[in-house]
């Protein structure tokens, strides 16, 4: 039933999840990005707050307090001193801010990692919908979100009450204290309402993380048919495969049955490997793999071997090591010259016959006994 309905009941693949991340489609948490920037902030804030301190109030003084020289202040130097305010609160702010900038980036690239991609922003019509744009905004996930946000603004606002209840006192005293003291005792307030607003808000951004995950996975679900057209897609029609491997193993044959009958000797496993070896004097310089196979293949060999009387050797060790290590049309290695000469050497004797000369072409017909393992 869930197949009819197209039912979205199976985990997103491997491929789904890369073309999600290639149009920008990746989890991640808004509010995880907006605690490692504000421990960015605390951090700077703890490091350079007595430079900042002492630089903002010396601005302020210059401000209200007169020249010491007893001129008026007049437009033009009101504009100057105002220029040069703002020059030194930019001196001051741009690193700052600079620095926020940073751990933004790197609450992100955790995240997200590494992904450089225009889909996002690119143009599409069906953003324009006021359909769509009303169900986005009137939603599920827009109620979920507007409810989410009118929490962290209560718990926002409930702690910074709450702080400034606890520090009464200390708030009523500004006015009294001079500017540096009142940055200060500020400034002491921010950062306790600043470790406080951190560890809520962890809280928050964990299991806000941990949520858009599982909604960047049930987004990405897919139907079973899915599933199938993408394996499909990926790997090739089963039938046409399987016609494939068909005409494979029917070239396969062809080959081992103009090989085969050639052969001077087939060696086995004996059931799982056969290999075919041909050696010719003064021709080839070692001998020659003209067949091999496995299973099916192996069992074609040496059902040829017989019809054709071509010996069969039972060595399961030398069998194994020559269908792995050579190719068909490649001379044996070295390491087993040694063996497949005391098997050609056996097969001669069988066939009545010595080593042929370079001069000698022809061979009598052999016999299709099996070697004797110790022969």
């Amino acid at each position: 039933m869930a197949d009819d309905l197209g039912e979205r009941s199976e985990a997103p693949t491997s491929k789904r999840r890369s073309e999600a991340r290639d149009k920008g489609q990746i989890p991640k948490s808004q509010d995880l990005s907006g605690v490692i920037t504000l421990f960015g902030s605390m951090v700077i804030l703890i490091a350079f707050g007595g430079m900042i301190i002492s630089s903002m109030a010396g601005m302020i003084r210059a401000m209200l307090t007169a020249d010491a020289s007893g001129v008026h202040m007049t437009v033009p130097s009101m504009a100057e001193s105002a220029r040069q305010v703002f020059g030194q609160a930019a001196l001051i702010l741009i690193p700052v801010l600079a620095v926020a900038a940073l751990f933004g980036f790197v609450s992100q690239f955790i995240q997200v990692g590494w992904n450089v991609t225009p889909e996002p922003i690119r143009p599409k019509l069906n953003k324009l919908d006021p359909i769509k744009g009303f169900k986005r905004v009137f939603g599920k996930r827009g109620l979920m979100k507007t409810v989410m946000n009118t929490i962290k603004l209560t718990v926002v606002i409930g702690v910074a009450y709450l702080l400034a209840l606890l520090n009464a006192q200390a708030i009523a005293s500004l006015p009294a204290l001079t500017a540096a003291g009142a940055l200060t005792v500020g400034a002491r307030l921010l950062v306790i309402l600043m470790i406080i607003l951190l560890a809520l808000m962890l809280l928050i951004a964990l299991i806000d993380y941990m949520y858009q995950r599982w909604q960047h996975t049930q987004d990405l679900k897919m139907t079973k048919q899915q599933v199938k057209d993408e394996r499909r897609s990926m790997e090739g029609d089963p039938q046409i495969k399987g016609k494939r491997m068909q005409m494979a193993r029917e070239i396969a044959m062809q080959r081992v049955g103009q090989a085969v009958p050639e052969a001077d000797v087939v060696i086995t496993n004996p059931t799982h490997f056969s290999v075919a070896i041909k050696y010719e004097s003064g021709v080839m310089n070692a001998p020659r793999l003209t067949a091999k196979g496995a299973d099916e293949i192996a069992l074609r060999i040496r059902q040829l071997a017989r019809k054709h009387d071509v010996p069969i050797v039972e060595r399961p060790p030398l069998a194994r090591a020559i269908y792995w290590g050579v190719e068909i049309g490649q001379e044996i290695a070295p390491e087993h010259y040694e063996a497949v000469a005391e098997i050609l050497a056996y097969v001669y004797r069988l066939d009545g016959r010595a080593p042929a000369r370079p001069d000698q072409k022809t061979r009598p017909d052999a016999t299709n006994k099996p070697v004797p393992a110790g022969a």
